[in-house]
């Protein structure tokens, strides 16, 4: 990193957003900023944003505060860059280890749909610790109310930054040289009348002395969320399935295509429960305690799911509640001309809420003698079977929920100076550690659930009790649970069957970076600058749980829905517990930027930019990264800019060492046809054999002023990821067929566990448990365009400007060995959790300041038509997802004369209520109502509305 004069980029204050790209940053804005500085991301010896030749885009935080006045992380995904980001609106689920890093709903950036591990985040330039398991950055935890800037460079930088950068870096950079006092409060509430939001912050910063500046900041933050996905008119329950109503077919095949069906119900679990065999089968509890024939709804081609009738579906949140609190402080001392100390802390603590499903009965044994049953349905009983099977949605029990809460610190500090002849230093050290503690609430307990399931009578006063309660003395509290009707149950029953579970994760980061810089000859053309950098930096990773995988239900005493043979697992969900692992890493690196012409006649200028880093891991290995980039200005309006580079993902301490989680899951079995009843387990484990990622990215440009006020941008970029982390997933349908086709010799087969072979398609051959770990496996490739055009100038004397970026992906392959091959661009989900990526993205800002005091801003983002799937072997009805548009608008009123120059806003989000067009996961089979049922990037709020007041004295 290396300093350049602020006027430099002085367009940024007549843009809508004060984002600034290399093409904003060459000309100049009608109004000058009285700025002094800025960091230049991307680089640490470019002297000037002008000269790099990789893009980088400028977000002013203030600005983007505007427009989205919620968290800076929502703000930055408006870029067209940013694509399917895991938020507040993600699939809400309780796996809190393995893709959901122990929270589903963290603010996630997904620079080009490549993951959010393969950006790297910074905070003034240091590594920012990972926040979840996954050992991704939760970005709400970033310290807002003293935030200066974001800048994102979009393409690979291992070479100059380290691991992680292969598709960019994202800087948050912080004003350090604030002083005076600024504070804001607002409210926020949908036009739904929820989703409330409440944030309030102050910041102040002081001299110290001559030499040394304070400053510091508060700022809390409270988002009630969305509780139910039906909350919501446009929400359907939907489901992709097969479409020929039933066909024994696959779905997705020519004889059963898949389609998006609206309204879909699980005939075998209906809210108030059926029986699903004997002499009442096919009768439910519509009210309780009385049976009636069962209620069909339309059939689609996958079993159990209808659409409309008595079925029980789901409808878990659509928005993740929210709650935060932030602290910052940073001191810095000029200890003399040459030498400056500095010190800063983060203090964050951030609470998420996910509401997911409640406790479903899938054919679970009853006796015929429950003393719930009416008599004369057991009369009706006794002339059968001793039991019957039965299948319900416990809608009156409370719904699974993951409450995450991320506790975090980090503390840097160092020295930089200066000697000789322009040459700068520096050294800082970082220590931080993240607590994610995870409590999973609401879960059931499969021993005490087969306790309670066995309601009799008590021989001795004739009250209904748990059968295992008169001969086991460990079931002396045991509350019989009355399932049958949809609101039959006792509250005690309730609380009997469902306990809360915990998981509590440590990561751990200490960060020593050294560095130096200056010119040490020149050219013809112009100084030479090089750069020296090392770095040593320890990561370390543990886990403690109380819901272990060896738990096991006892089944001493128990009648029935528990084995002695084959214990089930106690709870629905389980982890392992994982003592402390660590990884140590050491780095070198150097930078140069080499001007080869000045003032040719076919060069302005001329400049070569390189970099080389070697990286050793403890466990993964050792890695030579690089980049070389050139910057050629034809004119002083007209400039060619590219790179080529050579970068690396390392494999994350969870991927190496994750802890088995196990999850049971009733997925269909594609060799017997079944799905398992009872679910088995599926076990998500590390890989310690896995290496890095490597990836190669090739980007080029124009940035052009082509006349006063305006510039434009355009750049292309290729990536190639070799080596790719793949999650691989043995009951993922493609994973699946593979293993089948194979007749069991595919590796794909270590996946999966069943009693005989992988070629008997008998019921007694049904899978009793599933895998997943990550593993070298996939190669991915995209390219595309961005392009970025700016505007600014005078509109009835008073400042206007406008500002268009748009990105441009038309693929994003994925390869995995003896599987298809996916194009994911232009999709709406797909495999493994891939998720929406619309091939174009465009960003609109419109900014025009009426008067001195009032301004109204205008965004307008809209993104290209989706399919739900792009995979070429899956055969569809109406495989088309409509386009998406929304609306935006803010006012901001200034009053000048009031103390701390009031500045009153109102913003309106989603101006006109556009509803997302529906769409469904495919893990939302048999689950209709969990998980999303829009593309992951489209607004599924509806209108909103902010209203507040910021200050500054």
């Amino acid at each position: 990193m290396t300093k350049a004069n602020y006027s430099a980029i002085a367009l940024l204050t007549g843009t809508a957003l004060a984002i600034g790209s290399s093409a904003a940053i060459a000309q100049t804005a009608p109004t000058e900023l009285e700025l002094e500085e800025v960091v230049v991301t991307g680089s640490r010896v470019i002297t000037n944003g002008n000269n790099s030749p990789t893009p980088i885009t400028v977000v002013a935080a203030d600005d983007i505060l505007r427009v989205q006045p919620t968290t800076i992380a929502d703000g930055l995904n408006l870029l067209p860059v940013f694509s399917s980001p895991r938020g507040q609106v993600s699939n809400p689920i309780t796996n809190v280890t393995g893709g959901a890093g122990g929270n589903a709903a963290a603010n996630q950036l997904n620079l080009r749909n490549l993951g959010s591990v393969r950006n790297l985040i910074l905070f003034d330039g240091m590594r920012v610790p990972s926040t979840a398991t996954n050992q991704v950055v939760d970005v709400d935890m970033i310290p807002q109310m003293l935030l200066q800037r974001v800048d994102t460079v979009t393409g690979g930088v291992s070479a100059v930054y380290g691991s992680d950068a292969i598709t960019g870096v994202v800087n948050f950079i912080s004003d350090r040289n604030f002083n005076g006092i600024k504070a804001h409060a607002q409210y926020g509430i949908s036009k739904y009348s929820d989703a409330e939001q409440i944030n309030v912050g102050v910041a102040a910063g002081t001299l110290v002395g001559d030499r040394g500046h304070f400053e510091g900041s508060y700022e809390y933050r409270k988002d009630e969320g969305i509780q139910q996905r039906s909350d919501r008119p446009w929400s359907r329950q939907e489901a992709i399935l097969g479409a020929t109503p039933g066909s024994s077919a696959a779905a997705g095949t020519t004889a059963n295509p898949y389609q998006l069906f609206n309204d879909v119900r699980l005939s075998a679990t209906p809210f108030g429960g059926r029986i699903t065999n004997g002499v009442l089968v096919d009768r439910y509890f519509a009210t309780d305690g009385v049976l009636t024939p069962f209620v069909n709804g339309a059939a689609t081609g996958t079993a159990n799911n209808q659409v409309g009738g008595a079925g029980g579906y789901y409808d878990a949140n659509l928005k993740a509640p929210l709650e935060s609190h932030q602290v910052f402080g940073r001191f810095d001392y000029d200890l003399s001309d040459d030498v400056h100390v500095f010190a800063k802390g983060l203090f964050n603590t951030k609470d998420n809420q996910q509401f997911v499903t409640p406790p479903q009965l899938n054919n679970v044994t009853m006796s015929r003698d429950n003393n719930f049953l009416s008599p004369a349905y057991r009369a009706q009983l006794a002339t059968g079977a001793t039991t019957f099977t039965f299948g319900k949605i416990f809608n009156q029990a409370p719904r699974l929920t993951s409450e995450p809460t991320s506790t975090q610190y980090w503390l840097n500090g160092g020295l930089e100076g200066k000697f000789g002849d322009g040459w700068d230093w520096g050294v800082a050290y970082t220590h931080a550690q993240t607590k994610l503690d995870s409590t999973i609430g609401n879960v059931v307990d499969n021993q005490r659930l087969a306790a309670a399931l066995d309601a009799v009578v008590n021989p001795a006063n004739g009250q209904t009790v748990c059968n295992a309660s008169l001969t086991n003395a460990a079931y002396a509290d045991c509350a019989p649970l009355n399932v049958f009707g949809p609101t039959s149950a006792s509250q005690a029953a309730i609380d009997y069957v469902l306990e809360d579970r915990h998981l509590e994760a440590h990561t751990k980061m200490t960060d020593l970076v050294a560095n130096i810089s200056g010119s040490p000859f020149d050219t013809w053309a112009g100084p030479v600058n090089v750069a020296l950098s090392a770095e040593w930096r320890t990561l370390a990773y543990s886990a403690t749980t109380d819901s272990l995988v060896t738990d096991r239900a006892n089944c001493t005493g128990l009648r029935f829905n528990c084995s002695l043979t084959a214990p089930p697992q106690r709870y629905l969900t389980a982890y392992s517990n994982r003592s402390e692992v660590s990884d140590d890493v050491k780095e070198a690196a150097l930078e140069f930027n080499a001007p080869l012409l000045r003032d040719a006649a076919f060069a302005d200028s001329f400049n070569v930019n390189g970099a080389v880093r070697y990286t050793k891991y403890k466990i993964s290995g050792d890695y030579t990264t690089w980049k070389i980039g050139l910057d050629w200005h034809l004119t002083e309006d007209f400039r060619i800019r590219g790179t080529r580079s050579s970068d690396i993902r390392a494999p994350t301490l969870e991927d190496l060492y994750a802890p088995t989680a196990t999850q049971l899951i009733s997925n269909p079995d594609r060799l017997t046809g079944i799905s398992p009843v009872p679910p088995v387990p599926s076990f998500a484990q590390g890989n310690p054999k896995v290496t890095a990622e490597i990836g190669s990215t090739t980007t080029a440009g124009f940035v052009w002023n082509a006349f006063e006020g305006f510039s434009l941008a355009v750049d292309g970029y290729h990536i190639k990821i070799t080596d790719a982390l793949q999650a691989v997933t043995g009951f993922t349908p493609a994973i699946q067929d593979e293993c089948y086709r194979s007749g069991g010799t595919s590796p794909y087969c270590a996946l999966q566990t069943r009693p005989i072979n992988y070629t008997n398609t008998t019921a007694a051959n049904l899978v009793t448990a599933w895998y997943q770990s990550a593993i070298n496996i996939a190669e991915i490739e995209s390219y595309g365009v961005d392009v970025e055009a700016n505007y600014a100038t005078q509109l009835f004397e008073q400042p206007f400007s406008i500002r268009a970026l748009a990105s441009y992906q038309p693929h994003i392959i994925y390869r995995v060995p003896s599987l298809v091959t996916v194009d994911q661009a232009g999709a709406a989900f797909g495999a493994n959790g891939l998720s929406a990526m619309p091939q174009l993205r465009l960003t609109v800002f419109l900014r025009y300041a009426v008067t001195d005091a009032f301004t109204v801003d205008l965004m307008q983002r809209w993104r290209s038509a989706l399919k739900h799937s792009t995979d070429p072997t899956q055969v569809w009805v109406d495989n088309h997802i409509d386009t998406f548009t929304t609306t935006t608008v803010n006012l901001a009123y200034k009053a000048r004369g009031m103390p701390g120059q009031p500045e009153f806003f109102l913003n309106v989000q989603n101006l006109f209520d556009a509803a997302p067009p529906p769409t469904a996961s495919f893990g939302a089979v048999g689950i209709p109502g969990q998980f999303v049922g829009f593309p992951i990037g489209d607004d599924p709020v509806g209108r909103y509305y902010t209203g507040g007041v910021r200050l500054k004295f």
